[in-house]
């Protein structure tokens, strides 16, 4: 039950930053479901395979660099999901953390209750 109520807010805070930022589209609750989806799959099977092959850069940046891999993963997202887009690399930047600050805060709030 907490993976389905993850995914939905994942999809809420999706559709707000796509209503709130310039360069992030989506077309509608559905399709917001599925970027839902494909991040955590991206999140669970390719970010830590990311994460290991850059691993000198992270240590080096002191963890800064996985603000580049999150980037990386909204980009595929991008790529694989029709109907969701995002304009280029610096909004990625910018959408993956604010979707980072987003959904800690709703699944602290969801825990709580």
């Amino acid at each position: 039950m907490t993976f389905l109520l993850r995914i939905l807010l994942t999809a809420v805070v999706v559709v707000f930053l796509a209503n709130f930022l310039p360069g992030v589209t989506v077309t509608g609750y559905w399709t917001a479901i599925v970027v839902a989806l494909v991040l955590a799959l991206l999140n669970l099977i390719v970010k830590p395979v990311l994460v290991l092959f850059t691993l000198p850069v992270t240590i080096l940046t002191l963890g800064l660099f996985l603000i580049v891999i999150n980037a990386i993963i909204i980009l595929l997202v991008d790529a694989f999901v029709d109907g969701f887009e995002v304009s280029g690399f610096w909004i990625a930047v910018l959408f993956s953390l604010l979707l980072s600050i987003f959904q800690s805060l709703f699944y602290s709030i969801a825990e709580r209750k």
